[in-house]
């Protein structure tokens, strides 16, 4: 599949049709590909609950998906290939497999979350633990989402990332999943699905679990956009997730009975890592020295919100303070290196098999299983929005800089930013045709008729 392509130039057609990874945290796709590893992971476990895209990318794009991972296991010189997929996804496993060359296998995952977590996938597959602090190219690995793979196989022909792998669910008549043009307003996106069935809704935008709420429909969808849940406003997984910082300190301060079970449920801590949720509750009251060694216990979070919305019994919050602490940590010169979090590392835990949190439980708890009965099934939608809102920032990797000018007309696909100088960073593309009528922060482009 790979032949008539120049590999000496993958990298640079990749960096150039702005492919980051869509699993969400958009890190640049070029960078990783420069590794030399030797098993290469496509994630399509799907933790989040309600979501469908990446079982859409799978069934829909397969071969794709499959060309996608043999330029980059050449690439890489990775003689490896698996596909991660959960095993409740039968419909999945059941289109793909047959497709599968003899150097690709499949991976069925347990249906419990985070499955998809790089650390837990990586282990899962490899047997092998990321060194803490590290990355999969340390021992021997590169983890892409299955969107990625896609996208980078459009990159080798040339085609830019103009376009996100998105599902719409919760409170909407009609849940879907389709590929959408980046900048499509969150209103817009979420009409498509019919009306919105409750009075003063909300979005949480990337997944119950670990996305954000947001409250301006008027917000745009990005690379790295994998799901809008709207969700009425007074919903109680709405309202924990809407914690401020002094808020959710001050409840831990004086909440807080050290039960450890925040760090008995952790998934980084039942592998082994550094991660102790229950210390970092626990320096909300002391200061000093005693409080930054307690704090040094957040380091290795992941932030999946086992702790927070599965653990706690008292509804405390040691995701978002975790959050806080590493952000402190880094502000006060307190980060530990990798070398110094690899020595505090443990053996995996004995009880760990026994303690992954099932996501058809998570769901009910988290009052989302009144929606589970409808699957968000692919909609193709031929129609372009007639604006687009693309932020310059939206992905990791220095931001880019405009190239094009108010009155600018563009068509779709065409370059309107690009990375300064040899920064990382991917540049930008429009993905309408249209004329530029705003430059702020983000560039926006309306369709001409």
């Amino acid at each position: 599949m790979s032949g008539s392509i120049d590999m000496n130039s993958l990298v640079e057609k990749v960096r150039n049709a702005g492919v980051v990874g869509a699993g969400g945290a958009g890190f640049p796709s070029y960078v990783k590909m420069q590794a030399r590893v030797d098993v290469l992971i496509a994630n399509g476990a799907e933790c989040e609950p309600l979501l469908y895209k990446d079982q859409t990318v799978i069934q829909r794009f397969a071969a794709e998906l499959l060309q996608g991972m043999a330029l980059l296991m050449e690439q890489t010189g990775a003689g490896r290939g698996v596909i991660a997929i959960k095993d409740k996804h039968q419909d999945s496993i059941s289109h793909i497999e047959p497709l599968l060359p003899d150097n690709i296998e499949l991976k069925p995952m347990r249906n419990v979350y985070p499955a998809g977590d790089e650390y837990e996938l990586v282990y899962e597959v490899t047997g092998n633990r990321i060194p803490a602090g590290g990355l999969p190219k340390d021992i021997g690995v590169l983890v892409q989402n299955v969107e990625t793979l896609v996208n980078i196989a459009r990159a080798a022909e040339g085609q830019p990332v103009t376009r996100t792998m998105i599902t719409v669910h919760g409170e909407v008549e009609q849940p879907f999943t389709a590929w959408l043009p980046i900048g499509m307003r969150f209103a817009e996106v979420i009409s498509l699905a019919g009306a919105i069935t409750c009075d003063d809704p909300v979005v949480i935008d990337g997944g119950a679990m670990m996305g954000q709420v947001v409250d301006d429909l008027e917000t745009p969808i990005s690379a790295v956009s994998s799901g809008l849940l709207v969700l009425p406003r007074d919903a109680n997984l709405v309202r924990r997730r809407s914690e401020t910082e002094q808020q959710y300190k001050r409840i831990g301060k004086s909440g807080c009975d050290q039960c450890t079970l925040c760090t008995e449920m952790c998934p980084r801590y039942l592998l082994g890592y550094p991660i102790q949720p229950h210390l970092v509750m626990r320096s909300l009251l002391t200061t000093g020295e005693v409080s930054e060694t307690l704090s040094v216990h957040a380091q290795a979070c992941c932030e999946c919100n086992i702790c927070t919305l599965w653990a706690c019994p008292e509804q405390l919050n040691p995701r978002d303070i975790c959050v806080s602490t590493k952000r402190d940590l880094k502000a006060n010169d307190l980060w530990l290196t990798p070398e110094q979090l690899q020595g505090q590392t443990r053996e995996v835990h004995s009880m760990r098999e026994y303690r992954g949190v099932p996501s058809q439980r998570l769901t009910r708890k988290l009052g989302l299983a009144k929606y589970d009965s409808k699957t968000a099934h692919w909609k193709e939608v031929d129609t372009a929005p007639s604006r687009v809102t693309i932020p310059l920032h939206q992905r990791m990797g220095r931001q880019p800089e405009p190239v094009v000018k108010t009155g600018d007309i563009v068509a779709e696909g065409a370059v309107i930013a690009t990375t300064p100088g040899d920064g990382m960073g991917v540049p930008l593309h429009a993905s309408i045709s249209g004329k530029v009528t705003l430059i702020d922060g983000f560039i926006e482009i309306n369709a001409v008729n």
